[in-house]
């Protein structure tokens, strides 16, 4: 083992002090995917900024968005520093010339086209002027989700998230868990007929075509299958109105009504 890359799914943080002491012990880096958590926070520390580098995404899917492709590495160790900027510049060391620490610049390492145009790069500004909006309209949608479906939850029909984390979330994804994959797959066809896009998430890793081909799987798989296999993504997007939110909850309730 060679780093922990740590998923904060739906924007909600993982154990950082935790996982922070394994590594020490183990003298391993630590890779926070952030993809989902601008704004998250795990004991008012910015998630992204606790393990040696950190990751967001400007996806169009995400609450912050470039539109289209984009993302943000956060660099917690300056020794990693000089690699990541040789790395973004096409494998270079042409900010070094620029800056007058060599004489020439030359190709020195492995490297891509990393760099955001111009219009991405105004776009995402925009975004990030209203992010303190898009979160709350956001959390607020989330919020009125989990009233509408938590007496499904107290019930033994579904399973909802945390609603009282100690850990500030940013509303990205509202999800709920069925009693299993055959019910989910009969919720999502209700839905379908209802013109809700609901999906599930993530094929688990170890399990994707490509796990298998590269990868192998450690200990036993108690949670990981069965939990994702449970899982369903409810619409929630900025723009989605009251009526919209209101319209998907009373579906999801008709069905297990029914």
């Amino acid at each position: 083992t060679k780093a922990i890359v740590v998923v904060h799914y739906a924007g909600v943080a993982c154990e950082m002090d935790s996982i922070m002491r394994i590594a020490d012990r183990h003298k391993l880096w630590v890779v926070e995917d952030a993809a989902q958590a601008i704004t998250s926070q795990y004991k008012n520390k910015a998630l992204g900024t606790i393990g040696h580098l950190g990751t967001y995404s400007f996806h169009e899917t995400k609450n912050i968005s470039s539109g289209g492709e984009g993302g943000l590495l956060i660099i917690n160790d300056e020794h990693l520093a000089l690699r990541a900027e040789i790395i973004r510049e096409k494998g270079t060391n042409r900010k070094q010339f620029f800056r007058g620490e060599v004489d020439k610049y030359s190709w020195v390492d492995v490297g891509s086209s990393y760099l955001a145009s111009e219009l991405q790069a105004a776009y995402l500004w925009g975004q990030l002027e209203s992010i303190d909006t898009i979160i709350g309209k956001r959390l607020n949608i989330w919020e009125r989700y989990y009233d509408d479906l938590e007496y499904l939850c107290m019930s033994g029909a579904i399973e909802l998230p945390n609603r009282y984390s100690a850990y500030e979330h940013n509303g990205h994804i509202f999800w709920i868990k069925t009693k299993s994959v055959e019910e989910r797959s009969r919720l999502l066809d209700f839905l379908r007929t209802k013109n809700i896009g609901a999906v599930f998430h993530y094929v688990p890793l170890h399990s994707s075509e490509a796990g298998i081909r590269y990868g192998v799987f450690a200990g036993q798989d108690n949670y990981t299958t069965v939990e994702s296999e449970r899982l369903v993504r409810l619409p929630l997007f900025y723009n989605m109105n009251e009526d919209q939110r209101r319209y998907v909850a009373n579906t999801v309730a008709e069905f297990f009504r029914d």
